[in-house]
């Protein structure tokens, strides 16, 4: 869910209380432990001051969501006793922050960010695209941090509380109003459960 939904809200606690960036994040299983999360924000943006001697964090990542109404629900329609809802997908990543203020670590985390994002375009950007020194000039203006993940829990509303036929319901109503990624977890969820 993360590599498909990669902008995660970053939660910091600091002198000032808890402060939330919104930064699209690198997922990395292959090193460490658990695997780290690596970004870059703008030199600009006092997070990276506030944790530079580390910090633990937290990273939601949200993922399908949707609201549900009641009148999707077959049983709503014989006992009027359905109320609306939303569903959602979500993962909670906590781990140590650390600033990672090398040229290297954040000329690589910006190719491997662009890379990704620009695959679906018919003619991808690049780095190379733009002068050197416009280059080097906008990777000075950022600074890499990297999130070594301690634990990752995903969560998932997705009307488990409701019996199998309002469930299927609701994800037919939600595939055929365009929420194919929910509509279909909520198809899978009633699959497995039974």
């Amino acid at each position: 869910m993360i590599k498909a939904h990669p902008l995660g809200a970053l939660i910091t606690a600091g002198a000032n209380g808890l402060d939330a960036n919104h930064i699209p994040f690198e997922l990395d299983l292959n090193q460490g432990e658990h695997g780290y999360l690596n970004a870059h924000v703008a030199r600009a943006n006092p997070v990276w001051q506030q944790c530079s001697g580390g910090a633990d964090v937290l990273v939601i990542f949200r993922g399908n969501e949707s609201y549900i109404s009641p009148n999707w629900y077959p049983s709503k329609h014989e006992t009027h006793r359905q109320v609306p809802t939303w569903n959602y997908e979500v993962v909670h990543v906590y781990g140590r922050l650390s600033v990672m203020d090398e040229e290297r670590f954040v000329r690589g985390v910006v190719a491997r960010l662009t890379r990704t994002h620009e695959a679906s375009e018919s003619k991808p950007w690049r780095m190379g695209d733009s002068a050197p020194d416009y280059i080097d000039g906008m990777l000075k203006a950022i600074v890499g941090i990297e999130v070594a993940i301690t634990r990752m829990e995903g969560k998932a509303k997705l009307s488990q509380n409701r019996e199998p036929r309002d469930r299927l319901s609701a994800a037919d109503t939600l595939v055929a109003k365009g929420s194919q990624g929910l509509g279909q977890a909520m198809r899978l969820a009633v699959k497995e459960k039974f």
